[in-house]
């Protein structure tokens, strides 16, 4: 059987963040005019967070290492939207998460997350990135075998993500046996058929990794994308229609 038949049988059809705070980011709660100065409303955008929580309230286990909010990521620079160095969900998929999170614990490992909820101006910000076909200083490490040019036609960068839902999740597992992420045979975020989690080109080990991984998080009620092997969104998700743009600290859900 292929492995990508056994997936759709089975249900599927490097440096850390900044540690450092930003200049205007959330260390003590502030009133709502306080929190958004300098951060412009979209008018298009929902800015109710009172379903959301930090993930870490809710599964304490969890390892955070938000890309978004350093420098280490396809754009080259911190992400617009990313106050602090925190994931949030809301809360049915943050529920769903410590489900997970239990379920990799007792399998010996622990969740490690990159992305969780998304502002919307950081999807803009990817779009920006997008259009100026000229900045590449991170092609050699996230699309080398890409031009820049076709992200928008094969679905790399678009103007919505499922992350401003609120339930969707990008991570992967830490091996608690031995002190590091699993080997999926191709890192987070990378632009290419290598991120597929069908992709036939890796060791038997870093396949049955990838698996690993989607079973936890299928098992806990959440759907794998066929493109990306990090990409799970709440099968149930309560928002489907909703996209946030709150900003992505603590302060914005308590």
């Amino acid at each position: 059987m292929s492995r990508r038949n056994a997936i759709k049988l089975s249900g599927l059809a490097l440096a850390g963040a900044a540690a450092a705070s930003l200049a205007g980011g959330c260390a003590q709660k502030p009133e709502e005019t306080d929190l958004y100065e300098g951060y412009t409303k979209l008018d298009d955008a929902s800015y109710d967070a009172s379903d959301f929580v930090l993930i870490t309230d809710v599964a304490p286990d969890v390892i955070q290492e938000i890309r978004y909010f350093g420098t280490y990521n396809f754009v080259g620079e911190h992400i617009d939207g990313y106050l602090e160095p925190v994931a949030i969900l809301c809360k049915q998929a943050a529920e769903a998460l410590k489900d997970a999170s239990d379920a990799a614990i007792a399998a010996g490992y622990r969740l490690k997350i990159w992305d969780a909820y998304r502002p919307q101006r950081s999807v803009n910000h990817f779009e920006r990135w997008a259009e100026d076909v000229n900045d590449t200083r991170m092609k050699p490490y996230f699309y080398p075998d890409l031009d820049k040019s076709v992200l928008f036609d094969q679905g790399y960068i678009d103007h919505r993500s499922g992350h401003s839902r609120g339930a969707t999740v990008d991570l992967t597992l830490f091996d608690m046996a031995t002190g590091k992420e699993i080997d999926t045979g191709g890192p987070f975020d990378f632009f290419g058929e290598l991120s597929h989690p069908d992709y036939m080109d890796i060791t038997d080990e870093q396949y049955a990794n990838r698996m690993t991984l989607r079973d936890i998080m299928v098992g806990a009620g959440y759907t794998p994308l066929d493109t990306e092997w990090w990409h799970f969104r709440l099968a149930d998700e309560p928002y489907p229609e909703t996209f946030f743009d709150f900003p992505n600290c603590a302060d914005a859900v308590k």
